[in-house]
């Protein structure tokens, strides 16, 4: 029999519970209930639509193809006659879902957007390993589909590799299993790929190097972190230009699996700041030990100084397969994931519900702020991207080699939505809404943005783009968020303001493309508009 104090205490801590979990900041929406499939690779378009992509050979998904579009594949391992979807496209505003034919298979592949909006997907296991294919997305009205490349292949397998794109406008392929190489879309000096030592210096007894964590600096070079190691990289010439220190902590790449962000650029953009967060004790994935505790170190460098060090802090819990998603403010979500084991199947434990933001202005020790605790386990393939609303979608989560649903940790079908503390009601009167900017904005250009704030406006409104990245395997590839140089909000009439900016000076500094333009009033964003970098 328990005790009245006993209960008491019982009822107090309850109650004290129940209260700190309301009152920690963020909100969590179910967007779609079962989206047919578990989205290990997840894109946002320039239409607001999100494309959804799993791998094609795991038999049913929840999600049949349009009558008469099944694919045929004497390979397949499991189904040869296929008629269910591996790929879909959804409506985030109103939860509609269109499935998209993909005919070979993208596990574990990697991709990125072009300049004219196009989704370039490379790579993946068994027939898909060298294969190129292209998404133009359309309207949510229209048609589109995949389509793969007949004329064109990868000139080395690339599966677990990283794209990037560059000033030019071209895609830079990073590795791979067995693939310690680069090669570039289009290719470059005819086809062909260029070996990457450093990709072989870096490979350890459970190849922790694979999906490398790349990024491009704005002097235009490549920041690359594989297993507990970084170098600056001159891709033009193939050569190293600086090694960067170790980071201690273990190995934190795929399948050791923390997650990777450059913060935000801004200023003259002379800087450039790397963080790398989370990762799986060595030895985990060989001894499949999903108990093996998660780290839950940071490790921050400035990555175009003449002698950057690693400045080193703690998260509030350790995390492997966390995603990293870069906000409209300039904070960094970090999401999903487990407190131990390892990337792989079967291979983790201990769900990670609790989001944090990670606030890189405040001072060392007090940047991060533990949020809202979510309900689904988002553990190994699963995503986050970040909406033009300025919601973070969160989607897939599949630990088991085919879907399976009465596990301890289920196949994942469902499509959330984490809305960030800056989405409260409250703040509604002090959100800005955009309603008049260019379409395409030039290099080093002004151009004027409008907003309108149902309260006065103090002080500077920010102006900042946020590229739409690849996510997949707890890394987006080409994320990026350049805060632009404006003026002050000058009053022009009806509760309006203009906005003076000027557009990035180049292509090292954001690469062509389609970004989210947020207009951002006291740290609460606007709703994104799409305009075109050229």
């Amino acid at each position: 029999m328990i005790s009245s104090n006993h209960f008491l205490l019982h009822i107090l801590f309850h109650l004290f519970t129940t209260a700190t979990l309301a009152d920690l900041p963020g909100t969590w929406q179910l967007l779609v209930p079962n989206a047919g499939v578990s989205s290990m690779h997840t894109a946002v378009t320039r239409f607001n639509t999100v494309v959804l992509l799993d791998r094609t050979n795991i038999g049913p998904t929840r999600k049949h193809l349009r009558p008469g579009h099944c694919r045929t594949d004497p390979n397949d391992p499991v189904l040869k006659h296929d008629c269910y979807a591996h790929s879909v496209l959804l409506e985030p505003d109103t939860g509609k879902l269109r499935p998209l034919m993909i005919l070979t298979d993208t596990w574990c592949s990697s991709g990125q957007f072009l300049p004219d909006g196009t989704l370039l997907q490379t790579g993946g296991d068994g027939d898909g390993v060298k294969k190129i294919r292209k998404f133009t997305p359309c309207r949510a009205s229209a048609v589109c589909d995949w389509e793969e490349l007949g004329e064109v292949e990868l000139a080395h397998g690339r599966w677990y590799s990283t794209n990037q794109i560059l000033p030019d406008g071209s895609v830079i392929i990073v590795g791979g299993r067995a693939a310690t190489s680069v090669e570039f879309f289009p290719a470059r000096h005819g086809a062909g790929a260029v070996n990457f030592p450093f990709l072989v210096e870096t490979e350890d007894t459970q190849m922790d190097n694979l999906y490398p964590y790349v990024h491009l600096l704005p002097n235009g070079h490549l920041f690359v972190f594989a297993n507990n190691r970084a170098v600056l990289y001159d891709y033009t010439n193939n050569n190293v230009l600086k090694q960067y220190p170790q980071l201690a902590g273990g190995p934190r790449n795929y399948p050791s699996a923390g997650s990777s962000v450059m913060l935000a650029l801004t200023g003259d953009y002379s800087s450039a700041t790397i963080v790398v967060c989370g990762g799986a004790e060595y030895g985990a994935f060989i001894d499949r030990n999903s108990d093996s505790p998660a780290h839950g170190s940071c490790g921050r460098i400035e990555a175009m100084i003449s002698d950057p060090i690693w400045e080193m802090e703690d998260m509030p819990f350790g995390r492997i397969m966390g995603d990293m998603v870069m906000l409209p403010t300039g904070e960094v979500l970090i999401i999903n994931g487990a407190q131990a084991g390892t990337q792989g199947f079967e291979l983790a434990s201990n769900p990670c519900l609790y989001p944090v933001l990670y606030r890189p202005d405040t001072p060392v020790g007090l940047r991060f702020m533990t949020l809202n605790p979510g309900s689904v386990p988002r553990m190994y393939h699963s995503t986050a991207n970040l909406l033009p609303d300025g919601r973070v979608l969160i989607a897939g989560s599949n630990p088991h080699y085919f879907y399976k649903f009465n596990a301890e940790f289920p196949t994942e079908l469902r499509i959330e939505a984490f809305s960030p503390e800056y989405l409260l009601p409250e703040k509604a009167n002090i959100r800005p809404v955009i309603v008049e900017l260019p379409g395409k904005i030039s290099y080093a250009s002004g151009f004027d943005v409008v907003v309108t704030v149902e309260l006065p406006v103090v002080g500077i409104v920010e102006v900042n783009l946020a590229s739409a990245p690849f996510a997949t395997h707890s890394f987006s590839q080409g994320q990026r968020l350049v805060k632009l140089a404006v003026s002050s909000a000058i009053p022009a009439g009806l509760g309006s303001y203009r906005i003076t900016c000027t557009a990035p000076p180049d292509g090292r500094v954001a690469p062509p493309g389609y970004y989210m333009l947020f207009a951002v009033n006291t740290g609460v964003p606007s709703v994104a508009k799409w305009v075109q970098l050229i």
